[in-house]
């Protein structure tokens, strides 16, 4: 077990004089490395492990259904107290990933969980050898048993591709050998120096020059990226090569079919959606990001687009520094303009010590909200630069948060919602602000400035993580044919950034390497659509919510609310919507179109 953060890779952006900004406060989960309570879990979690073990193993076919569900919730406590541990670790370690004694902490504490935890693998193998009529007649005898009934059916998605007792147990001890291979991508990406224009930054610093408006400084950071990406390239090639390895001799000896069934199987969501969503995408690049950044090279004066060009603001936007509150106000605003719950439920995240803000030396970058375990709360990390897009990056990951709060009430093995909605209230909580700020735009300038930056944040979530998705499905399908260089990853980098920023763009030297920072391809392989199904939910979802908006915060509410309680196509029908539908990806990528429509239009 693992701390699952919501990895969101915000290129986040520059700026002083940002107020207070918010640090954790760990203690909910416990007061430090030595606190009494955490010496307390781990010892009652080996004891619980074991005796579950004892009492169960080789025994399921024979409960009651009063007997399942009180392995089940035995099985959910355990779940409980060793998530609560390692959300500590984890959150801890990402404050400061290249303090030794953090990274120590949490090995040591992955390694007992993992040893504690070996003995409990027979559960969900032993799940999977029930007979489906014999656990509908369970569930029929109890109402509180068959509200487990979808996490038993996440559980028994994988019975096709389930090993022996033996091989399963020696896979679930071997995974702290991938956790080491993750850990090493995190402290060398948060250990990189890049120097531009005599200072020197990190990572985090770095990719916010590529939103400057002088060009020269863009130009200088890109190239900065591009050379001490090169001169770590062969320590990230091999990070992906043994990931990609690993995960192939896996696939391989589960039968499964494609590297991305683990992925779709754990977002309880069919191939063919996906692929669907991954189809519509590509076939609306044209209408998309070729249209938007011909658009934005006009706007620039520029013959050809380069990639330092890409997130750069528009000539008459002017530089602008946002501070902490005014952030946090333009956000509250915001949700409880939608509904006052919405901001009852943000508030503690600023006034309890759930979000930590500040850019510090060591501290992994991008963003994320980790739910930790259902009885505390969720934790949100940023790196808050002061730019418009970091405001947006704050919206998104308090969405997280609400969304996460309020699937708490479903309980450990409950509230967990899949990836393909996970990004539904993250995605809503960005669009709920920028409508607030297109609303109060002052004059043409403005609200052109604003749809232009939603059009890239648009393009940003969709166009380029389906583009990073297909980067995967290439790197997977071409290490399962051998180990592969560094040149060989670039190429097939490179193979899907012209197609899906088109024609307006040329590519420096070294941008072959941007795939080394992507810290997705290696914490959760193909996670990236998730991204692209959320927007296009969204965009679906807002739409409704334009054309009937009676009744359409309780439906929302409700939704948040089943957390991974209920399949996509239960969850989507009160508002009319079916993912298995191609019109419903044509639905929500419109926005995007329509939003350059009106780009364009004011070119008149």
């Amino acid at each position: 077990m693992t701390i699952k953060p919501v990895f969101d890779a915000h290129e986040t952006s520059g700026g002083k004089d940002l107020g207070d900004l918010p640090d954790w406060n760990l203690d909910d989960l416990y007061t430090g490395e030595d606190a009494p309570e955490l010496k307390r879990d781990l010892d009652w979690l080996e004891e619980a492990c074991a005796s579950f073990a004892a009492d169960y193993e080789g025994k399921l076919a024979d409960l009651d259904a009063a007997g399942l569900l009180e392995c089940i919730q035995r099985d959910e406590k355990i779940s409980n107290i060793a998530g609560r541990i390692m959300s500590f670790a984890g959150l801890r370690y990402h404050q400061k990933s290249t303090d030794g004694g953090r990274t120590k902490f949490l090995s040591d504490c992955q390694e007992k969980i993992t040893t504690y935890t070996t003995p409990l693998v027979f559960f969900s193998l032993e799940l999977n050898r029930l007979d489906e009529d014999h656990l509908k007649s369970l569930y029929a005898e109890n109402a509180d048993l068959a509200r487990y009934a979808p996490v038993l059916r996440r559980i028994r998605a994988m019975q096709p591709y389930q090993l022996s007792d033996e091989l399963e147990k020696f896979l679930h001890d071997l995974g702290v050998v991938g956790d080491a291979w993750e850990r090493l991508f995190d402290e060398t990406i948060a250990g990189l120096t890049f120097h531009v224009d005599g200072e020197e930054l990190g990572i985090e610093g770095t990719l916010n020059l590529l939103t400057e408006q002088d060009r020269d400084r863009r130009e200088a950071a890109a190239r900065e990226l591009a050379r001490v990406f090169g001169e770590n390239i062969r320590i990230f090639s091999r990070v992906h090569n043994t990931s990609a390895k690993e995960k192939e001799v896996i696939d391989r000896w589960r039968g499964m079919p494609t590297p991305q069934t683990g992925r779709h199987l754990s977002n309880d969501v069919e191939p063919e959606v996906v692929e669907a969503l991954r189809n519509a995408v590509v076939n609306a690049y044209p209408k998309l990001s070729h249209r938007y950044y011909e658009l934005k090279r006009k706007w620039l004066g520029l013959d050809r687009m380069q990639v330092w060009d890409r997130n750069a603001p528009l000539p008459i936007e002017a530089k602008k520094t946002i501070d902490w509150p005014t952030a946090r106000t333009m956000v509250m605003e915001a949700y409880e303009g939608f509904d006052p719950r919405m901001g009852e439920l943000a508030t503690p995240f600023f006034e309890k010590g759930w979000i930590d803000a500040g850019v510090k030396p060591g501290k992994a970058p991008g963003a994320f909200a980790h739910p930790t375990v259902t009885d505390v709360h969720p934790y949100v990390m940023l790196n808050y630069l002061g730019k418009p897009r970091d405001v947006m990056t704050l919206a998104h990951e308090l969405g997280h948060g609400v969304h996460q709060v309020l699937a708490a009430d479903q309980g450990e093995l409950l509230s967990s919602t899949p990836l393909t909605l996970a990004e539904t209230a993250s995605v809503f909580g960005e669009m709920l602000t920028f409508r607030r700020m297109l609303d109060g735009a002052k004059d043409d300038a403005e609200r052109k400035v604003l749809l232009a930056g939603k059009v890239e944040d648009m393009i940003n979530t969709v166009v380029r993580q389906i583009a990073f998705y297909d980067f995967e499905c290439k790197l997977h399908d071409a290490r399962r044919g051998g180990e592969l260089t560094p040149e060989d990853i670039g190429d097939l980098w490179m193979s899907v950034q012209g197609e899906s920023l088109g024609p307006a763009f040329d590519f420096m030297d070294g941008y072959e390497t941007f795939w080394a920072y992507i810290p997705h391809f290696v914490h959760s392989p193909f996670y990236v659509y998730a991204y692209a199904f959320g927007d296009g939910l969204v965009n679906a979802l807002y739409a409704v919510y334009e054309e009937n908006p009676e009744g359409f915060q309780d439906k929302y509410f409700d939704m948040l609310r089943a957390g991974g309680s209920k399949h996509h196509s239960e969850l989507l029908a009160p508002f009319g919507l079916d993912a298995t539908d191609p019109a419903f990806w044509d639905k929500g990528l419109s926005m995007i179109s329509g939003f350059i429509d009106e780009l364009e239009a004011m070119e008149d």
